[in-house]
């Protein structure tokens, strides 16, 4: 996907309203623990602050970064030492660059606070997949500058960091929203932060082109609710940012798992009897879900679901 494409995704989520905020300040809410979420900058971002720094998941949009850094700047004075990006949309990760070039990385004598030995800009994680598909070849074009890949890359189960009294752990997800997604885990304030496998806003973008798929998008969402634990009456416990919408609790990734389920399921059905694309799409398998969840254009809509289901469905099995 070349710049210009990847760009247009984001202006896309825009458009099909995705984003808490366009103009404006951003939200800055506090969700348990040592984490806080910003909502406005595009994409959701997750905050982890603490004695030695702060950690940040995911920059929104490139035009938002003033904005991002200024509500950083309200949380803590501590420097940006870690940025993790959970995939590869612009919407995510367009602030990577003035971001990660606010921070610094400490690479030993953090613990006693001396920054002598602090590094120019923030370490950057992420999965190798998001590596590679912002990145480019000798002699061509990348989707997004140097400045902006990650530093630290994984490939596969999890990256495990230990930051601020916290054991965090960056999860694999493969195949789902795209090929290089990953789940965020803040064990100690129980957060995890989901990136767009999951959002509030929408039906499920699942990013075909890129990787994605709805076995792996499945199976990610089955993967936050191994992960979360809810409290009293099915409420509180481990709380869930998504990638675009509210703060959630299990209950709200279940009810989404099912949905998603239940549309797979009609649409696996369909293909069987051997229906085709447009004889799907034209079949309502998501009417009884659109008034909660089909986005108004963009990649949310119940019409870019279903196709991109029967697609994936209809792939070779290795990408099902």
């Amino acid at each position: 996907m070349n710049r210009l494409k990847l760009f247009a995704v984001a202006a896309l989520f825009a458009a099909s309203g995705l984003y808490a905020q366009q103009a404006g300040d951003l939200d800055v809410l506090h969700v348990q623990g040592n984490v806080y979420m910003i909502a406005g900058a595009g994409g959701n971002i997750a905050v982890q602050i603490g004695e030695l720094g702060v950690l940040v998941v995911d920059t929104g949009l490139a035009q938002n970064t003033d904005k991002v850094l200024a509500a950083i700047r309200k949380l803590s004075d501590k420097p940006i030492q870690y940025v993790i990006d959970t995939h590869m949309h612009a919407d995510h990760i367009g602030g990577n660059s003035a971001i990660r070039r606010a921070g610094v990385t400490i690479t030993g004598a953090n613990v006693a606070g001396d920054i002598n030995d602090a590094t120019q800009g923030a370490a950057l994680i992420a999965h190798q997949n998001v590596l590679n598909r912002i990145s480019a070849p000798s002699g061509k074009q990348p989707a997004m500058p140097e400045s902006a890949w990650p530093t630290e890359t994984y490939v596969s189960g999890q990256k495990e960091i230990y930051f601020n009294d916290e054991p965090i752990a960056v999860i694999f997800q493969p195949h789902a929203h795209t090929d290089g997604d990953s789940l965020v885990f803040f064990r100690r304030s129980d957060v995890v932060a989901t990136g767009d496998i999951f959002v509030t806003t929408s039906f499920p973008f699942i990013d075909i082109e890129n990787g994605g798929s709805i076995q792996g998008e499945l199976d990610a969402l089955n993967n936050i609710l191994d992960i979360t634990i809810p409290k009293h009456d099915e409420e509180g416990g481990t709380y869930v940012i998504p990638g675009h919408g509210r703060i959630c609790d299990e209950y709200d990734v279940l009810e989404y798992r099912d949905m998603v389920t239940i549309v797979r399921d009609r649409v696996a059905a369909a293909i069987k009897k051997g229906m085709t694309l447009d004889q799907v799409r034209n079949a309502g398998y998501t009417k009884d879900f659109d008034l909660r969840y089909s986005a108004k254009s963009g990649f949310g809509t119940a019409d870019n679901f279903i196709t991109a289901v029967y697609k994936s469905l209809t792939a070779p099995a290795a990408r099902k």
